[in-house]
């Protein structure tokens, strides 16, 4: 992983850190002059390929408020470049952070803080600098853009906030709306007693609270303002003693040690202030928003599209060998399947062996004796038990209660014969289905109810149940061209039930 960098800027000096892990490094520091500029030209001769973050921390700071039509993409983006043109002389170093919507009855407009640096020309040097030792500028900020992160570090995400920590440089006071920067200033500091620096951070905070509320910033009846303050290692308790809430200010100190912790930092670098807490969020979470244009921050911005490409490439690899490795474990999973199938089938064909073994010898060959077992079993399934149509019949009659049986031949025969046929086909073989009985009728005289009622019991005997109807001999003939016969004596009564008789036939498989 590439070395970070740190460059803290102020009005005087300027020092470099080393950023590794959760501490800072002091690693040089240089004279704001050209000599400086040359002491830092001689430093980084070795440092190609290093990511470096500037943070600036100076008083020529300027904030202007601004809105611009609701717009995305590229012409939201020449809007603000052109707003900042207008604003400003030099847009090398300038930036525009969003404050959200201000909607009107006639359209809905972004409220833009735009922001940059009075004098430019101090961080142009050093920024070219960085640009001909061939290192990777991740971006220019300044301590006001980091003060979101740090106060929601500290707790401070919703409503107004002021943050306030005595840097290198100076007093820095912040004010935060909403988690969105709205106003910062810097106010050079000398060696203070804890006392006297409390004081002074108190009476610089209310000249800014009533700066704000003549800019209507801050609103006059709004509730208490929280602030927030950082205080110098060991004087927390001076700080609270001298910093007292009142209807407009509720201040809380917060300790040197918590702050670290909160920013993720083991410990303060030598003879440091809480610009380090700046500095560390700077380098391990830096904000969006930085003044930088894109042509200083080229081989960062191309750095990190190789660092995507490389991740991109590492994920697509690793999810080739976890698919590999699936395929892998199918792959083992079929081939201990098909161990089990061959030694399924060697005890197949050993006991196959075994059994054969046993068989009787024979005078014919093993293709002869699976001849005749298939014949067998063909003759086995042309063959036919009498117990299938007595069941047949047995359900039909359950229909006709009026119907009586007095006989049932079952045979095994050829219908061609029963029909007269002269020539009959050898493989014409049926079960024969030969019923005689009686009809049991109330009216013996209703010769066609009990002809039609022989003919639908003859008719349920076929059917759909592969019964082919061969004969019917009915109790009596009612045909036109047909004499009447029967048992019925003319003139006279009989008691004896009219009888008939039905061949049926089923063909063998």
């Amino acid at each position: 992983m590439a070395e970070r960098h740190v460059l803290y800027f102020t009005s005087d000096e300027h020092y470099l850190y080393r950023s590794a892990g959760k501490t800072l490094e002091l690693e040089a520091s240089f004279a704001g002059d050209d000599t400086g500029v040359s002491a830092f030209r001689e430093h980084l001769r070795d440092s190609r390929g290093a990511v470096f973050y500037v943070v600036a921390d100076l008083a020529g700071e300027d904030f202007h408020e601004e809105q611009i039509p609701f717009l995305r993409g590229s012409d939201r983006e020449a809007v603000v470049q052109r707003r900042l043109a207008q604003r400003y002389r030099d847009t090398r170093l300038a930036t525009a952070l969003s404050l959200g919507y201000a909607s009107t009855p006639e359209r809905r407009n972004e409220r833009l803080l735009l922001a940059s640096f009075t004098n430019t020309q101090l961080l142009a040097p050093w920024l070219d600098v960085l640009e001909e030792a061939g290192v990777k500028l991740a971006g220019v900020y300044s301590v006001p853009l980091l003060a979101p992160a740090l106060a929601a570090k500290l707790g401070v995400r919703r409503g107004r906030a002021f943050l306030v920590s005595a840097n290198r440089a100076g007093l820095r006071q912040s004010y935060i709306e909403e988690g969105r920067l709205r106003f910062a200033r810097l106010e050079r500091t000398s060696e203070m007693s804890p006392q006297a620096l409390a004081s002074f951070v108190r009476s610089e905070t209310l000249r800014l609270a009533q700066y704000l509320s003549t800019l209507r910033a801050l609103p006059r009846e709004s509730p208490p303002v929280q602030v927030i303050v950082v205080a110098p290692p060991g004087q927390r308790t001076v700080f609270e003693q001298t910093l007292v809430s009142d209807a407009r200010l509720v201040f809380r100190t917060v300790d040197n040690a918590e702050a670290l912790r909160a920013a993720g930092l083991a410990h303060l670098p030598e003879g440091g202030g809480a610009e380090a807490l700046y500095l560390r969020l700077a380098a391990s979470n830096p904000p969006r928003e930085q003044f930088a244009s894109r042509d200083d921050r080229r081989r960062y911005l191309v750095w990190q599209l190789q660092r995507g490409v490389v991740a991109a490439g590492a994920i697509g690899f690793a999810a080739c060998m976890l698919y590999a490795g699936l395929l892998w474990l199918d792959v083992i999973s079929v081939r201990g399947q098909t161990r089990d199938q061959q030694q399924e089938s060697r005890a197949a064909a050993e006991q196959y062996q075994r059994i054969t073994a046993g068989f009787p010898v024979t005078q014919t060959s093993t293709e002869n004796l699976k001849v005749a077992v298939v014949e067998f079993r063909r003759i086995a399934e042309r063959s036919s038990t009498p117990e299938i149509a007595f069941m047949h019949v047995s359900r039909i009659l359950e229909q006709f209660p009026q119907i009586e049986l007095d006989a049932l031949n079952w045979s095994i025969g050829r219908p061609s014969e029963r029909r007269g046929e002269a020539k009959a086909d050898a493989a014409d073989l049926a079960v024969m289905l030969e019923l005689s009985g009686r009809v049991n009728a109330t009216q013996r005289n209703d010769y066609r109810g009990i002809t039609a009622q022989v003919r639908r019991f003859a008719g349920a005997l076929g059917g759909a149940s592969g019964y082919e109807l061969i004969r019917t001999q009915l109790p009596f003939d009612i045909t036109p061209e047909g004499i009447l016969t029967g048992d019925i004596v003319s003139g006279t009564d009989s008691t004896e039930a009219p009888r008939f008789t039905i061949v049926l036939a089923r063909r063998l498989r």
